[in-house]
């Protein structure tokens, strides 16, 4: 019994490392998106912070995903591109709202105001919801059909928890990174302490850095998952757009043609957002107006 308990145990491990794979990229995408969450907080909560995350993300995997996954598979198929087409949405909203503060748009309290760290931490497991559901339904469609519901169940279970311990101790390492370098700049060593120092330094650039592919990771994914779904629902346009422009560079490589269909994409991501943005903002402006229209002949009554 023993013998087969390890050789299912074998199988699901293989089945799981082989589809994690395919999930490289968006795994790297989550990554980067992360660490903006805990920037502009005091040092002493960001391990806090990334750890809630972090259970919030299982949360997403263990008891929203997964289950709801294997339902929609089993009864309802049809569903899950809807989904992803809401999910990419969302991603493109939150990439371009980003962008959008690059240029000085602010939508939210500034860098020097003190951010609500229940609302934060919220806005980061809702990103993750998106991300890890991309994660597991491209892990579930690299598994073999004639797995069997359990097997199916174990392995997302073992991608599940690998990939959240993946990231998000990537995570804890990039936002602590600084601290590491501080205790290396008070070593009696020079080259220690000069390795320190030179950490220090850099990291108010690494974090610019890991910002900007954050918010592209998100519009190029975002842009992705609208595209390669509305083809699967209602509109292949997008689709059949991507995919000539990316045979016009199919002689120069697979390297090139990811670059392409993931600029396009991003670019794609970028103006749906913007759209999203614009409605969002004239829904709001149109629901607070009655309010400061009321507000002001108060005051002239008054």
């Amino acid at each position: 019994m023993s013998v087969g308990l390890l050789a299912v145990v074998d199988d699901i491990l293989t089945a799981a490392v082989k589809a994690s794979a395919k999930t490289a990229g968006v795994v790297i995408d989550d990554a980067a998106v992360t660490p903006q969450y805990v920037q502009g907080v005091l040092p002493a909560r960001e391990l806090p912070i990334v750890g809630k995350i972090a259970l919030g993300s299982l949360v997403n995997k263990f008891i929203i995903i997964i289950p709801l996954a294997l339902l929609l598979t089993a009864f309802a198929p049809w569903v899950l591109p809807w989904l992803l087409i809401v999910g990419g949405l969302y991603l493109c909203f939150e990439g371009a709202e980003k962008v959008m503060e690059w240029f000085g748009a602010h939508h939210g309290p500034g860098q020097d105001a003190p951010r609500d760290e229940r609302k934060l931490v919220f806005g980061a497991i809702r990103t993750d919801l998106i991300l890890s559901t991309e994660i597991m339904l491209i892990s579930l469609a690299s598994l073999d059909a004639g797995l069997g519901i359990w097997m199916t169940f174990g392995v997302l279970c073992v991608i599940a928890l690998a990939m959240t311990l993946l990231v998000y101790g990537a995570v804890a390492l990039l936002v602590k990174i600084d601290d590491i370098g501080l205790g290396m700049a008070q070593s009696s060593v020079g080259r220690v302490r000069s390795t320190g120092e030179t950490i220090v330094r850099s990291m108010p650039a690494v974090f610019r850095i890991i910002s900007i592919v954050g918010t592209i990771a998100m519009l190029w994914v975002g842009g992705h998952l609208v595209i390669a779904n509305l083809a699967e629902t209602i509109w292949e346009g997008p689709y059949d757009l991507l995919h000539v422009v990316t045979h016009w560079v199919e002689s120069l490589g697979p390297v090139v043609v990811w670059v392409v269909d993931t600029v396009v994409s991003g670019l794609f991501g970028l103006v749906v957002g913007l759209v999203i943005v614009g409605v969002v903002l004239a829904v709001t402006r149109l629901r607070r107006a009655p309010a400061s229209a009321h507000a002001s002949h108060e005051r002239t009554s008054g």
